[in-house]
């Protein structure tokens, strides 16, 4: 039991800081990602919305409180992970980077969350 409870909080501290390390980027830089976006083909005007809901995100999956929002954070992270992987992948940035390694996070951090803290 405490070796689960170990990978869950390592899983989820890397995943919660990776989020908040991308939405503090996409605040601080606004004009470099707005750039990135555009160079990938996307709408721009979802940089600070997207950052408001990754901390909103790390948030709720920390806190707990409500398993249906809690679900939600980790549906929304999980898409924005494959994409920003994907997105990165094509861009010709090469699959390796900070979104493969929180999605990779994200697994354990969902699964042992449910089966430690719910």
């Amino acid at each position: 039991m405490l070796t689960k409870k170990i990978i869950y909080w390592v899983a989820t501290a890397v995943l919660c800081c990776i989020m908040l390390y991308s939405a503090q980027l996409y605040f601080r830089n606004t004009e470099m990602v707005e750039g990135y976006f555009k160079s990938m083909n996307y709408p721009t005007y979802f940089v600070i919305p997207l950052a408001v809901l990754k901390v909103l995100g790390v948030i709720m999956i920390l806190w707990r409180k409500s398993q249906w929002l809690t679900e939600w954070a980790y549906a929304g992270f999980f898409f924005d992970l494959v994409l920003a992987t994907a997105a990165h992948y094509y861009a010709g940035d090469g699959i390796i980077g900070f979104s493969l390694y929180a999605l990779i996070a994200l697994f354990p951090s969902y699964f042992l969350g449910k089966y430690i803290r719910d």
